[in-house]
């Protein structure tokens, strides 16, 4: 094994280890111990974060950010992580937003100029466009690392009516249309509810809690699919053509919509009852684009916003 080649594994080696001493590495790689200290010192000063202790627990550590051995990428895939940096662009927020600046300067200024080039020839050709909600979410880190470590929050919501203290189990986040959400089980209301990050307003403290006893979805992808097909109620809505071209943007009705010769089509499926004052908002600026069929409660409830609306601009 060659010098470069033992680095790269002892890089690996002390990055699974977190802490080791100069014996066991150099039993490990059958060099002396001797050998092993110039290594460390070499990998020291390319960065990796090491301190000592002595005694007779004594030994070496890994400092919290570790440093991770060399990649070797192809000229495709290094534009392919750009081409995917590249869908973050127009996020306001993000958990990692910093680091996403440092990692691409320090990758692209390793690359020869034609790949430089060709890199920024595909960001001013290609944009994954999110529109601005002009909406800040300051506390999306601290809501990463509390999902990230199975914590629960006692959190400060302030939601479109009311503004209350909740604690709450994650089940993970994600991002749609520019907006952070972090679907959680809620003890206040004891069922799962939808927390958009933005609303947030304090984080009051992060707490441990039992691992199974809350009935929630084991993932965030397990969680998304099962909006797709809600067991709650049938509804049924009859859409002009100009209607399904926009409904077959909406991931969740899109699941329902069946298209007729003509253009036409209707959304027959069910949803869950939780959804159905989003139903009735979405379905409200169609106009004639969109009857509803059933059930009757999706009706009133689109009469009386109708109404309001008759009451506050014709009256």
């Amino acid at each position: 094994m060659s010098k470069a080649e033992r680095l790269i594994e002892m890089m690996i080696t002390i990055n699974a280890k977190r802490h080791f001493t100069v014996g066991e590495l150099a039993n490990e790689f059958s060099v002396s111990k001797r050998t092993v200290l110039r290594d460390l010192q070499a990998l020291e000063q390319a960065g990796l974060p090491l301190y000592s202790e002595v005694g007779a627990a004594g030994g070496y550590h890994v400092l919290k950010e570790r440093i991770l051995p060399p990649i070797t990428f192809s000229e495709n895939e290094a534009k392919a992580i750009f081409f995917s940096c590249q869908a973050l662009q127009f996020y306001k927020d993000l958990p990692f937003e910093q680091e996403t600046i440092s990692v691409l300067k320090k990758f692209l200024n390793c690359l020869p100029l034609d790949m430089q080039n060709s890199i920024t020839q595909i960001q001013n050709k290609v944009v994954f466009w999110t529109p601005d909600r002009h909406c800040s979410s300051p506390l999306l880190k601290r809501i990463f690392h509390i999902v990230s470590n199975n914590l629960a929050a006692t959190i400060k919501y302030s939601s479109a009516h009311s503004e209350s203290t909740r604690t709450i189990i994650p089940i993970g986040l994600y991002s749609m249309t520019g907006l952070w959400y972090c679907p959680a089980y809620c003890m206040k209301s004891n069922e799962i509810r939808e927390f958009r990050v933005d609303r947030i307003k304090k984080i009051i403290e992060e707490i441990s809690y039992p691992i199974g006893e809350y009935k929630i979805p084991a993932s965030i992808q397990k969680y998304l699919e099962s909006l797709e097909v809600g067991t709650d109620c049938q509804i049924k809505i009859l859409l002009t053509e100009k209607g399904v071209k926009r409904c077959e943007t909406e991931f969740l009705l899109a699941q329902g919509l069946k298209v007729f010769p003509n253009g036409d089509g209707i959304i027959e499926m069910k949803i869950r009852q939780s959804t159905m004052e989003w139903v009735a908002n979405y379905f409200l600026s169609f106009g004639t684009d969109a009857t509803i069929i059933e059930p009757v409660v999706l009706k009133e409830i689109i009469k009386k916003k109708v109404v309001e609306l008759y009451k506050q601009y014709c009256e």
